[in-house]
């Protein structure tokens, strides 16, 4: 049976050329296997005892290299970003924790004792928020700390700077598009920002400040950033977070354009911004964000724009919340770190989808979900909902009767399904499609007898 993954993954993968046409097969078909059912373990997404041991023997050949397995996922964003003026390129670092398990090649986590590995990606959304896909990545473990107290291997810092050479590497190819590296904390470093000036600045960047640096008259940045007026306000709606409630949210702007210090002389031009709430409920720990950016403002509503791009770094989060709660990657049993970066590197693509499913029946509800899902899914949707198939069902309306069959409600009050609900339809349809497909198959074999 042909599944809408099959439609996708065909398209993703086409360039896809790992030096032998059998694994380029076996990758297209695992691929297929976990995009239908990410939640599945490798036996349980393969059909069968032979696909299965053919699974462990892609992932066990050294000479697939992940990289490799990548690149035409990397080759299709690229194509997708060209379509956009401008393109959030979101960093950030997630560890993954396979504590408990005989791995090879992991190293400490967060707490020495733990063991795992850490994913480091570059994810291609639209201000809009709408996911285009995995820019470039890097993965790794941790050595262990010596006697005294320090650890091996190159600076993880420097994923960062190399996270913003990479996409300034991108820029020139994307003149119609502007190139925007967004982070957090972590990548507030001055080397970052300085080799950026070096380069020319060929794409922006964005980043949350971490340091409230020293200026040369004596005073701090952030101080000398709120001194004086606002510049104006901005409103939005907090999302929900763990035991914290969705609230509205009311912050007053400052932002003031100055030279940095870089050290031996050197300075930075840059541009900080300070998001200071008012007004926040009693109990609530006031939302502040300070940033930094390369670009210039001169009204509050370039100050808004440029929160409103920060704000979008949440996508990448959820990204990892897919990445290990749908696709449950931490379960892995693969026995070594190189059989594990080839798994991931299919499943990132996989969490992509699933993020990118979900902002699609959002910011483009009125498409064709014939586009996104075949027939058979389709008709799955509406006839686990008991629902009679329009004649030109839309996205939305299929991705709502997908995301209710994982739990999602539906009523007034809850919005559009998250990517939740999404994925654990998405296996309730899986069946049922494949159980169609199968009736299907037997029906036109009596047929033809």
């Amino acid at each position: 049976m042909a599944t809408a993954s099959t439609h996708w993954a065909a398209t993703e993968f086409e360039q896809l050329d790992l030096g032998d046409a059998r694994l380029n097969k076996r990758a297209r078909i695992l691929m297929e296997r976990f995009a239908a059912d990410p939640m599945a373990s490798i036996p349980k997404a393969s059909l069968g005892w032979s696909e299965t041991v053919a699974a462990y023997r892609f992932f066990d050949n050294d000479s697939v290299d992940w990289r490799t397995l990548m690149e035409p996922h990397w080759q299709q964003t690229h194509q997708r970003m060209t379509a956009h003026p401008v393109v959030l390129c979101l960093e950030d670092t997630t560890e993954l924790d396979f504590n408990g398990q005989e791995t090879k090649g992991l190293g400490p986590l967060s707490y020495e004792a733990q063991r795992g590995m850490y994913v480091h990606p570059t994810y291609a959304v639209t201000p809009e928020r709408a996911p285009l896909g995995v820019l470039n990545a890097w993965m790794w473990a941790r050595t262990l700390k010596n006697e005294d107290g320090q650890r091996g291997g190159p600076k993880e810092s420097l994923r960062w700077i190399e996270g913003y050479e990479r996409i300034a590497e991108m820029a020139p190819a994307l003149a119609d598009t502007r190139l925007v590296y967004v982070a957090d904390r972590e990548a507030d470093l001055m080397p970052l920002m300085a080799r950026a000036q070096q380069l020319g600045t060929p794409a922006d960047w964005l980043v949350r400040a971490k340091h409230n640096r020293c200026l040369p008259e004596g005073d701090k940045l952030w101080a000398r950033t709120t001194e004086g007026v606002p510049l104006g306000e901005i409103t939005f709606q907090m999302p929900a977070r763990k035991d914290v409630k969705a609230r509205p949210v009311r912050q007053q702007l400052w932002a003031l354009r100055l030279e940095l210090p870089a050290g031996k002389g050197a300075t930075v031009t840059a541009t900080c911004i300070v998001a200071r709430e008012v007004g926040a409920p009693p109990g609530a720990t006031p939302v502040e964000w300070r940033l930094l950016t390369n670009r210039t403002v001169a009204n509050d509503r370039e100050v808004v724009v440029l929160i409103d791009w920060y704000r979008a770094r949440w996508e990448i989060e959820m990204l990892f919340d897919v990445l290990k709660n749908a696709c449950r990657v931490e379960a892995l049993q693969l026995g070594t770190i190189e059989k594990l970066e080839r798994a991931l590197a299919l499943f990132m693509v996989v969490a992509w989808r699933i993020a990118y499913l979900m902002r699609s029946g959002r910011t483009c509800p009125d498409l064709d979900a014939a586009l996104f899902f075949d027939p058979d899914e389709i008709h799955s949707a509406y006839l686990l909902n008991d629902h009679d198939v329009p004649d030109k069902p839309r996205l939305n309306d299929v991705l709502r009767l997908v995301a209710r069959l994982g739990g999602f409600l539906g009523r007034k009050s809850d919005g559009e399904p998250g990517v939740k609900t999404i994925w654990l339809g998405m296996k309730e349809i899986y069946v049922a499609a494949k159980t169609m497909g199968k009736l299907r198959d037997r029906a036109n074999a009596k047929n033809c007898v």
